[in-house]
């Protein structure tokens, strides 16, 4: 097991001997994160690290349980001295705080209205040599089990002519994930596997090529769950359990349903906003004058 040191955070050499130009800002958010991860005391299992390549281009695809499974992927590749650049919702990027390191460490925003644009911007990244992470679940899987993947990676992959790493995390939704608050106890485990990468065969369909994926993400899935080396502190602590391991989380097919009903909350909640603004607006363009406004 594998816990940040104050050291870490200050080696000269922790992203090699010649560090890209222009990715100074990472650099430091990586830093910055090895912090946080020193003061949580999280304790880390990463292994297969050795199957990000140490040049060129790779699609690196994930489970997705947690908030900070990106940062934790990132760990993963950090002893071959590589950053990736993930493909994340083109909301973030508009966040006042979050947005302009986003662009400052050249992930790629994803707009799912006008997908074509992210696509294209991750198949010229992974052509320029670089490492691309994706969670082709879309969202986070409640069921804590690998859920439908979306075939964008395969076709990436495809696309550029580059490896596909697949990937599980686990551990990291006990600290943030959906539904449940925010856990800061330190001293929480994370297992973070990276499987031997998956070239393209000659003629292979995205179809094919993405069920290849899922096969590994779901064996890599279940090594990581069977050897996570802490258990549920007593009957109310099984909800970050999967059913078929004795936990109480949703079933696929309930997460399923939980994942629609949020996306037709979130379309009810703009409806309303835009209804708001209207309402807002039109109370300012037409009250009256006051005193204060001929001043």
């Amino acid at each position: 097991m594998y816990t940040a040191t104050w050291r870490d955070v200050v080696r000269r050499d922790l992203f090699g001997p010649r560090p890209g130009r222009g990715d100074g800002p990472y650099r430091l958010v990586i830093r910055v994160t090895l912090v946080v991860f020193r003061l949580l005391r999280l304790r880390f299992d990463v292994r297969g690290s050795e199957h990000v390549p140490a040049s060129g281009g790779a699609v690196v695809c994930s489970n997705h349980v947690s908030y900070l499974d990106f940062t934790f992927l990132g760990l993963g590749a950090l002893p071959q001295h590589r950053l990736v650049r993930f493909m994340a919702k083109a909301s973030v990027f508009g966040h006042w705080f979050a947005g302009p390191f986003m662009r400052a460490m050249k992930h790629i925003p994803v707009d799912r209205k006008a997908g074509a644009a992210a696509f294209d911007a991750a198949v010229r990244a992974l052509k320029d040599g670089e490492v691309v992470g994706v969670f082709p679940e879309a969202t986070i899987s409640q069921s804590f089990t690998v859920k439908d993947l979306k075939a964008g990676a395969a076709r990436m992959a495809l696309d550029a002519g580059v490896p596909i790493v697949p990937a599980a995390v686990w551990g990291g939704h006990r600290v943030a994930t959906k539904k449940h608050p925010v856990d800061l106890t330190r001293g929480r485990a994370v297992t973070v596997l990276l499987g031997e990468p998956i070239t393209p065969a000659p003629g292979e369909t995205p179809a094919q090529l993405l069920e290849r994926t899922r096969e590994a993400m779901v064996a890599l899935l279940d090594e990581a769950q069977r050897t996570y080396p802490q258990q549920p502190e007593g009957p109310d602590d099984l909800w970050w359990l999967p059913r078929h391991l004795g936990g109480t989380a949703p079933t696929l097919e309930e997460a399923a349903q939980r994942d629609r009903d949020d996306a037709a909350g979130t379309r009810v909640r703009a409806r309303t906003s835009r209804r708001t603004r209207l309402r807002r607006l039109t109370r300012r363009l037409t009250r009256r004058p006051t005193r204060r406004d001929a001043a």
